[in-house]
């Protein structure tokens, strides 16, 4: 079974998604922020593929994605690093950014080497649904043996995970529950990703909506969450949260990953 079917099999509620991008701060850092989380107690990691054009972002990861690409971080140095990784941690591990550099290191060869690495999921906001469940890619010379993508991510045992937000019409939402294995990207807000105050009553009012649908698949709440009281806000009403911004601007300054790591968890979990 996939490690992310497992994780909701297991935990239900305050699920934590930690969002770091590969290549920042250093080149090589990504294996010692995954292992320093794992080791915090976080239930999930979701590791950037660094863009030059991350539209949906804000200043924050585009920063860390300018910084890594300076730093030399690819998609095949990235699954380099993370050869050893299973043997270092067991939670589920994703790989999150833009389709662009997945189609130019091919999409076949990209799920391949997800497998090889232990990848569980994947997050494009950029692929639309009915290019997942309906078309398959060219990959190199000739098109893909695969009849879609959906049917190349089961091979290798990858699950795509799809993102809503509060424009997404109730019928969509459902058409993407419908399909979805794993969990739901709700995205807090129509803005790009940041650190964000308070929630609106607006995004209240759309967090309890998505929960009244009552959804096959469990949701994570994504985009402005920073601290303990937004991590305790949309745990109200889904079964967790992913933070990007915060960690990201906070290892942009830190000395000792481990330690600094270890503080920002707990922060997150229990506000001290």
């Amino acid at each position: 079974m996939n490690r992310i079917n497992t994780l909701f099999r297991t935990k239900q509620h305050h699920i934590l998604s930690v969002y770091f991008t590969a290549g920042h701060p250093d080149v090589d850092s990504a294996p010692v922020i995954i292992k320093a989380l794992a080791d915090a107690g976080v239930d999930m990691i979701e590791i950037g593929m660094p863009f030059s054009d991350p539209i949906a972002d804000g200043p924050i990861i585009q920063n860390s994605s300018n910084k890594a690409l300076k730093n030399g971080m690819s998609l095949k140095l990235l699954f380099h690093q993370l050869q050893s990784i299973r043997k270092e941690v067991e939670i589920p591990l994703l790989l999150m950014g833009y389709l662009n550099p997945v189609l130019q290191y091919g999409m076949e060869n990209f799920c391949r080497d997800c497998s090889a690495v232990g990848i569980d999921g994947v997050i494009l906001p950029d692929l639309p649904l009915d290019v997942f469940e309906n078309n398959s890619f060219e990959t190199g010379s000739k098109s893909s043996s695969y009849h879609n993508l959906k049917e190349m991510f089961s091979v290798h045992n990858l699950l795509n995970i799809f993102l809503i937000s509060p424009q997404t019409a109730e019928d969509r939402i459902r058409k993407i529950d419908a399909v979805s294995k794993g969990f739901i990207y709700m995205v807090s807000s129509s803005s790009t990703t940041g650190i964000k105050g308070a929630f609106r009553e607006d995004q209240i009012n759309y967090f309890q909506r998505i929960k009244e649908l009552k959804l096959k698949n469990p949701a994570l709440a994504g985009f402005g969450i920073s601290n303990h009281e937004s991590f305790e806000t949309v745990c109200r009403y889904a079964n967790g949260a992913i933070i990007g911004s915060a960690f990201v601007n906070m290892l942009s300054g830190s000395k000792n990953f481990g330690g600094d790591i270890s503080i920002f968890v707990r922060n997150i979990k229990t506000g001290k």
